[in-house]
């Protein structure tokens, strides 16, 4: 009896140890295994920022946010559902006016919060601002098969980005299951399906952007296409795909596509992972190119559909070791600082269709919202009951 008390008080002063030395920031988030990691990284960004302070309507304070739901779904912590709302409400009005003008699919992916807030409130006004981006869509520009430009713009004219389906396919998906709309389920399905006939190759994985007119600076003439494969765009894809599927109806005409496209997909993702420490790089089928890295946005979302997707069967089950393998991965990249906040670390800022110099030479950022966001919804499907 008293080697177990022995025992189980060892076990709890390495456990505490390992807590205080995390918390002056000598160890990395898998170190301190007890540690619940999206309510550190939710009230750490609480306290960097205001609702006020957190930025203006764009997609990467929404997919923070939408993150940040994931972790309050779970904890129940109704400080992180107001937070959420007292953004929102910056934008909407009481009557549902909302002073955008969605000119682009990145200005859409916020819509979310929109679907969710009508979601757990049940005021009208929600429905009215998301109705207004639903709305937009229906004369959104679009390529001749029906895809949606990446921005309403000269500069954005006929071309479709990976980027642009999670900006907009999760939101549709979203609306159609709120409001029972099948037209947003059907067009979700549809822009999944567009996308991927232009962009997807023969390795699974997608080409950055494809230009209808051949004429940017960066397309093929001949095919259209980016020249490189950029990750983050390809997580983008993946995310969006998974979401439609767990979204939209399971009669939905073309979702049988949805998942032969998935399939492909994760084949890839499997080919081109870091065997050294489960991410991904920055241009992700040329893993040994010079100055090329490993980012952490990327690795969570592909980390998320791989689990998510092996979860619901939509691939198969040894993806589930994959995503458990750049879980830890982008573990590896979390600590706590000295001031006890969360810091996340190498996440490409935000990027355009460039060149394979382009893409590695992106700054490497701490925090930035692509990345935390990303990481909150990965943590939430993958974390343990008793940590990470």
């Amino acid at each position: 009896m008293r080697r177990s008390r022995v025992r189980v008080l060892r076990q709890s002063l390495l456990m505490l140890l390992a807590t205080v030395l995390a918390a002056a920031g000598a160890l990395p988030a898998r170190a301190a295994a007890t540690t619940d990691w999206s309510v550190a990284v939710v009230k750490s960004t609480m306290q960097r920022f205001t609702p006020a302070t957190i930025g203006g309507w764009s997609y990467p304070v929404g997919l923070y946010l939408y993150g940040q739901y994931q972790v309050y779904l779970r904890t129940h912590d109704a400080a992180y559902l107001t937070y959420l709302k007292s953004w929102v409400d910056r934008f909407v009005s009481a009557n549902g006016t909302i002073n955008q003008s969605f000119n682009s699919l990145d200005s859409m992916l916020a819509g979310r919060l929109l679907i969710i807030l009508h979601h757990e409130t049940g005021q009208s006004r929600y429905a009215v601002a998301a109705a207004t981006i639903r709305h937009r869509l229906d004369s959104y520009p679009r390529t001749a098969d029906g895809g949606f430009w990446h921005a309403d713009t000269s500069s954005r004219a006929h071309q479709l980005w990976d980027d642009g389906l999670y900006m907009v396919v999760p939101f549709l998906a979203e609306y159609g299951k709120e409001f029972n709309d099948p037209s947003s389920d059907a067009e979700a399905v549809k822009q999944l399906t567009v996308y991927a006939n232009h962009l997807q190759q023969p390795d699974g994985l997608l080409q950055h952007a494809y230009d209808e007119s051949k004429t940017a600076s960066w397309a093929n003439p001949t095919t259209g296409l980016s020249p490189e494969q950029w990750c983050r765009a390809n997580g983008w894809y993946g995310m969006a795909v998974v979401t439609a599927l767990d979204d939209v109806p399971t009669n939905q005409p073309g979702r049988a596509t949805l998942l032969t496209d998935l399939n492909r997909f994760a084949a890839g993702l499997q080919q081109y992972q870091d065997p050294a420490t489960g991410r991904w790089f920055q241009v992700i089928d040329k893993p040994t190119g010079a100055g090329n890295w490993t980012e952490t946005s990327c690795s969570s979302m592909n980390a998320y559909t791989l689990s998510r997707g092996a979860q619901q069967g939509y691939i198969d089950s040894h993806y589930a070791a994959l995503a458990q393998k750049a879980y830890h991965g982008v573990l590896a990249r979390l600590s706590i600082g000295s001031n006890g906040l969360t810091n996340l670390t190498t996440i490409s800022i935000g990027t355009n269709v460039g060149n394979y110099a382009y893409y590695i030479g992106r700054t490497q950022a701490t925090n930035d919202f692509h990345g935390l966001g990303s990481f909150l919804i990965m943590n939430e499907q993958l974390r343990t009951p008793t940590g990470s």
